[in-house]
């Protein structure tokens, strides 16, 4: 890919063995000259200290930093949001990627930022308007915390971000990790990013056997990261680690003959790390919607503040004998989080009993309306089209 001018290397990087890496050889390594390591393994593994934030012994931190930027204008990917520095875009697609694949994203990102090319667009919109034009991503938190740092950078920052951590962290939302992103993509600054694709590249670079999601873990992987980043070419350098942790430091398959900084990592057995807790056990659970339909309208319920749809529409859940005696028209089944959701919709034809936040929607007007894509799914299924399509 072809980088900004500001990008272009001011040096080059030191040239590295072109045989196989020191850990697929007998004897010493280039790196470690001298050790009488007789292994398959990193001659420097096992001389790590698990707690230990420098850097290992024969690290070489300037030379680490050259060869994975390097790799990276080699070989780094083309993304809408690495052609910008442009601090509002980076947040955009920062809070995109959370939860969210790289293909969905960029088949939403160019639109959104056509519709909302400012913080300024977006905090002019209403909540609804905003929730509609996220819906498919999902995880709306995402979108009204977007809302809130729009409005915030509009009324007390006069549309211009802050470009130092301190004010930042003044904005709703903003952790340590969308600070870091922001400083070093928008604003080239040294600061640290730790996801999971940076997680998994340190841990196996070190031989890190703690926990990356306990509280030890994410201090030394954070203290890390700051040792490491590029203090000239922080935006590529971040952009650079994240890559590598998606591509040739992947989770279940790393590719460590094209890795291009193989000579640095110390994993014994990389595809054991990291080492992450236990992840909680999956919870099953039930749902029993309903559909109504009076005259052009069908009944849906907008959820309340407070849930985890709150301002988005949805199909009503009862869970009354009358409607489980019904048969099912529609059956989805979806994770949310750690649960499985097996959700049922019944079609009724007795008038059931509003609740709060329930109301009648005329169906040419619930396109406009923000739904989860469950409901959307459901909305536009065959199934449910059968019973909607005498009322269109």
């Amino acid at each position: 890919m072809t980088m900004p001018s500001r990008w272009k290397p001011a040096f080059r990087a030191p040239e590295f063995p072109t045989a196989f890496p020191c850990w697929f050889t007998r004897g010493p390594s280039p790196l470690n000259a001298g050790s009488a390591s007789n292994r398959i393994f990193p001659p420097c593994a096992g001389l790590l200290n698990k707690n230990m934030t420098d850097a290992p012994p024969h690290f070489n931190v300037h030379a680490f930093r050259n060869a994975l930027v390097e790799w990276f204008r080699r070989e780094g990917k083309d993304y809408p949001w690495r052609r910008t520095t442009d601090p509002w875009h980076i947040l955009v697609s920062e809070l995109m990627l959370q939860q969210t694949t790289i293909p969905t994203v960029l088949g939403r990102y160019d639109r959104w930022m056509r519709q909302f090319p400012t913080p300024g667009h977006l905090a002019a919109v209403d909540e609804q308007t905003a929730l509609r034009s996220w819906e498919g991503l999902g995880y709306y938190r995402r979108v009204r915390s977007l809302q809130a740092i729009a409005r915030e950078i509009v009324n007390k920052f006069g549309g211009r971000f802050p470009d130092n951590a301190e004010g930042l962290k003044r904005l709703p939302g903003i952790g340590p990790y969308t600070s870091g992103a922001l400083l070093s993509f928008a604003f080239n600054k040294a600061a640290p990013i730790v996801d999971a694709n940076v997680a998994r590249v340190l841990a196996r670079i070190d031989n890190y056997s703690v926990p990356v999601d306990s509280t030890e873990g994410q201090k030394y992987l954070w203290s890390r990261a700051e040792s490491l980043v590029d203090p000239e070419h922080a935006r590529e350098f971040n952009s650079a680690i994240m890559e590598l942790g998606q591509t040739c430091c992947s989770i279940s398959s790393p590719d460590c003959l094209l890795c291009p900084v193989r000579p640095f990592c110390s994993a014994e057995r990389p595809e054991t790390l990291p080492v992450k807790n236990p992840k909680p056990q999956v919870t099953r659970v039930e749902h029993h919607d309903i559909l109504y339909i009076r005259g052009k309208s069908v009944l849906l319920a907008k959820c309340p503040e407070g849930k985890r749809h709150a301002g988005m529409y949805r199909f009503p859940q009862r869970e009354d004998d009358h409607t489980l005696s019904l048969p099912h028209v529609l059956k989805q089944t979806y994770s949310i989080t750690r649960y499985r959701v097996t959700r049922y919709i019944h079609h009724v034809t007795d008038t059931p009993l509003l609740r709060e936040g329930e109301e009648f929607v005329p169906l040419d007007k619930i396109h406009g309306l923000p739904m989860a894509s469950p409901d959307r799914k459901a909305l536009n299924s065959p199934a449910l089209g059968k019973l909607l399509n005498h009322i269109r």
